[in-house]
């Protein structure tokens, strides 16, 4: 069972705290009956990714062996069998659509097209330069978006570009990661870190960022200059969040943004940076 759990990849869950991002912007976490639909995305989120790891370790069983980290996962190492991953993932597939579902039925149509995009990745997808970058990054807005589907708030168009851009902006990051470490056996291990230069994906990162950052500070000074938002405090956010781009910028030329969560666990100014703009963006919606 411990085995079984590290295969399910709690830590991975960070990232879907991304569905609570739209409806705290939109001032409703403190209704209860809609931060019990936001957990539920939340959770309903957690068992379908989970789902996705256990059926992407299992096809990659073989390259797994191969990597110097990744033959460590249960399913590489022979700890948790096949079949029983295959199982445990059906399980979860099903309880994840059927939460979202109960939730919301657009919440159940987004997670159904997440786990239907997540399994076409892990078949095939994964192997098409550009696409693979694309469907890594979407990945990251179904969640943005999954939180206001539970929540039934609307989004805004610099919210979808913010989430657009950054997304991409982490997706090139962790393939430049991936082939910064893994060397001259990049192109064996994932093929299509073969078809990407060092000087390509420095461009992905190079656009994204620019675009996140504009689409960001354009969003907080035309947010900031409404009636809702009449405190500067949604412009002050502004300062932290450009920090955090540059600083995982930084961290990733380094190295170390092969695994995202990681760098925002381990790392004391992102960590900083993270917890000024949420006491920013929750001064500007809650006070």
């Amino acid at each position: 069972m411990l085995g079984l759990t590290k295969a399910c990849r709690p830590k991975q869950w960070a990232k879907n705290v991304l569905v609570f991002v739209a409806p705290a912007a939109a001032g409703v976490l403190t209704e209860p009956y809609l931060l019990r639909l936001t957990l539920q995305a939340f959770v309903a989120f957690c068992a379908v990714s989970s789902a996705t790891y256990l059926l992407n370790d299992t096809l990659d069983v073989e390259s797994d062996r191969r990597h110097p980290t990744k033959r460590n996962r249960p399913i590489a190492a022979g700890v948790v069998p096949i079949p029983l991953a295959v199982a445990t993932a059906a399980v979860l597939f099903i309880a994840g659509v059927a939460l979202a579902a109960w939730t919301n039925p657009a919440l159940a149509g987004l997670v159904a097209g997440y786990a239907v995009l997540t399994t076409s990745y892990s078949l095939f997808l994964k192997q098409v330069p550009v696409l693979d970058l694309v469907i890594l990054s979407a990945g990251f807005i179904l969640r943005l978006l999954g939180g206001a589907y539970g929540a039934g708030v609307e989004v805004s168009e610099w919210f979808l570009l913010v989430s657009l851009f950054g997304s991409l902006f982490i997706a090139g990051a962790k393939r430049f990661a991936e082939k910064k470490e893994l060397g001259e056996e990049a192109a064996a291990l994932r093929p299509t870190l073969g078809a990407y230069s060092t000087e390509y994906l420095g461009f992905v990162r190079s656009v994204a960022a620019a675009a996140v950052m504009i689409s960001y500070c354009q969003w907080a000074v035309e947010s900031g200059g409404t009636e809702r938002y009449a405190t500067p405090w949604i412009q002050l956010s502004i300062i932290p969040f450009v920090i955090a781009i540059l600083r995982y910028a930084l961290l990733v030329d380094q190295g170390q943004g092969a695994a995202p969560e990681e760098v925002f666990s381990s790392d004391r100014q992102m960590q900083l940076m993270g917890v000024l703009l949420v006491a920013f963006l929750a001064l500007a919606v809650y006070l």
